[in-house]
C-alpha cells in the first residue's frame, strides 16, 4: 500500500526528535541503521505516476535489458578453467533467490566490503580464470542486474551478527561529509531537505535500494558507484573511483539505513 508521504514526512519528523541518537553499547545485536532513527522511504515514493508506472512494468522497463544481459553471461563459459556461473549455482533464478538481499557484506577474513560487483569478480578470477569485469561495463551491470532482479520485492537484509563498525563509520563520516565548491554533504539533501524541490524533482532520502537501476537523464543502466560519482560531480567534488573503498564504505552504511526496504532493481529515475 502506497501511504502519502506528507505523512510519512510527519512520522519521520516526530521519530527524529523523539528519539536520541542510538549509542553502539548494544552493538552489534542492533540494526546500525536505526542511529538517527530514521523511517526509510525509497525512492519509489517520491516519483511522479509516469515514473512509477515505468518501473512496475517490466516489459516496459527499459532496465529489462540488462536482466537479459545478465541472465546471458549467466550462462556464458568464461576463463581458463571453461566455466559459466551456471556450471556451479545452477539456474540463477534458483540460486540467486534472496541474495542480493544480503550485500554489500563484510568480510572478516579481509577485513574489506563486498558488495555484489566485487563478489563477482573474484569469483571470476578465482574460480572461473576468468579476467575482472570493470565497473559500469554492460556484462558487470547485467550480472548484478540480473542478480538483484531474483530478489526484487525481498527486504534489504545486510547481515547484522557480522558488522564492522570501522567500515559502518567511515561511510557514516562520507555521507555527512562536506565536500566540493558547493559545501555540500549527502545528508544535506538526503535528510535535511527530504520532500522539497529541486529542479521539478522531489528530494528523497537517496536510499539504494532500487539500484541497478536505468536513469532516464542517463539513459542507461547505472550501478550505486556510479550514482555517488553523479552525485560528488554535481555538488563540484572530485569523484571517489568506482569500486573504491570509499564508495563501498558508503554503499554499506546506505544498506544499514535503508535496512527493511524492498529490492526494487531493476529501478526506474530521473
Amino acid at each position: 500500500m502506497i501511504m502519502d508521504y506528507g505523512i510519512l514526512k510527519k512520522i519521520s519528523i516526530a521519530l527524529k526528535r523523539a528519539v536520541l541518537i542510538a549509542l553502539f553499547f548494544t552493538y552489534p545485536l542492533i540494526s546500525l541503521a536505526q542511529e538517527k532513527k530514521i523511517m526509510p522511504v525509497s525512492g519509489y515514493f517520491f516519483l511522479d505516476q509516469g515514473t512509477k508506472d515505468l518501473q512496475d512494468d517490466l516489459f516496459i522497463n527499459p532496465g529489462s535489458f540488462s536482466i537479459t544481459t545478465g541472465e546471458r553471461e549467466w550462462k556464458k563459459i568464461d576463463g581458463t578453467k571453461n566455466l559459466s556461473c551456471e556450471s556451479c549455482h545452477g539456474s540463477i533464478q534458483n540460486s540467486m533467490n534472496a541474495v542480493a538481499t544480503l550485500y554489500p557484506t563484510f568480510n572478516s577474513e579481509e577485513d574489506a566490503i563486498f558488495n555484489l560487483e566485487k563478489k563477482i569478480n573474484v569469483m571470476r578470477t578465482d574460480y572461473m580464470g576468468a579476467e575482472a569485469l570493470s565497473y559500469e561495463s554492460e556484462e558487470l551491470l547485467g550480472l548484478t542486474t540480473a542478480i538483484s532482479y531474483q530478489s526484487r520485492g525481498l527486504a534489504m537484509n545486510v547481515n547484522t551478527t557480522n558488522l564492522s563498525k570501522k567500515w559502518y563509520d567511515r561511510g557514516n563520516f562520507l555521507y555527512n561529509e562536506r565536500r566540493g565548491q558547493f559545501d555540500m554533504a549527502c545528508s544535506g539533501c538526503h535528510e535535511n531537505l527530504v520532500g522539497e524541490k529541486l529542479r521539478g524533482d522531489v528530494i528523497s532520502q537517496g536510499q539504494i535500494n532500487a539500484f541497478p537501476i536505468f536513469r532516464i537523464i542517463w539513459q542507461a543502466v547505472g550501478s550505486r558507484h556510479r550514482m555517488f560519482e553523479w552525485c560528488n560531480t554535481a555538488i563540484r567534488a572530485e569523484p571517489y573511483s568506482l569500486g573504491s573503498d570509499e564508495y563501498l564504505a558508503l554503499e554499506y552504511y546506505l544498506a544499514l539505513r535503508g535496512a527493511g526496504l524492498e529490492i526494487e532493481s531493476p529501478g526506474v529515475r530521473k
